[in-house]
């Protein structure tokens, strides 16, 4: 399993930048809009994540993560991934969240039990929210992929799927910082 680089409270960034995107936040949780709004913003300020790059992946294979805020509200991270590397099914428990895709392409999974599941193309350019009721799964489809991914409130728990060839469908809970991967072929 890869390890996760966590920064606690602060964003890479120079502490003399005073346009911080995390000052103006506000001191709630954030919906899904407000979320939203916050990985687009990320996603046009690339000197505050593009030095955490990566697409090297641990031993194991997984994939390259960087959280880059986290505060009693929100938590940010930057994923980068590489063709094939699969989330699993999985949901953020409590949280909403959002999604940007500023290189490259996933492909998010929606399950649906007794039908085929949903799949959509998100391309570079490309975001989506969520609420905490979402069930999905992240596949990198094009080399050099990258992602920001904004959770409130921040993640704690998350809940990974494996869906059996008869369609049961079971839940293991999960720790935020740990690397989601499928528990089943996809």
């Amino acid at each position: 399993m890869s390890t996760p680089t966590i920064q606690e409270g602060a964003l890479c960034a120079s502490p003399a930048d005073p346009a911080a995107p995390f000052d103006d936040l506000p001191a709630r949780a954030l919906d899904r809009h407000e979320l939203l709004a916050l990985v687009e913003d990320l996603a046009t300020r690339p000197e505050l994540w593009r030095h955490h790059l990566s697409f090297e992946g641990a031993e194991d294979g997984g994939r390259h993560y960087v959280s880059l805020h986290r505060d009693s509200y929100v938590d940010v991270w930057l994923l980068c991934w590489r063709p094939g590397d699969d989330t699993g099914w999985h949901d953020h428990d409590v949280s909403s969240g959002a999604v940007k895709v500023v290189a490259g392409e996933l492909k998010e999974c929606n399950p649906r039990i007794g039908g085929v599941h949903l799949e959509t193309r998100v391309v570079e350019g490309d975001a989506f929210s969520f609420g905490p009721d979402h069930i999905h799964r992240l596949t990198g489809e094009a080399p050099g992929s990258v992602s920001i991914h904004a959770y409130s409130p921040p993640l704690w728990r998350m809940g990974q799927y494996s869906i059996t060839e008869d369609g049961t469908m079971r839940r293991l809970s999960v720790g935020y910082a740990d690397e989601l991967r499928p528990l089943d072929p996809a």
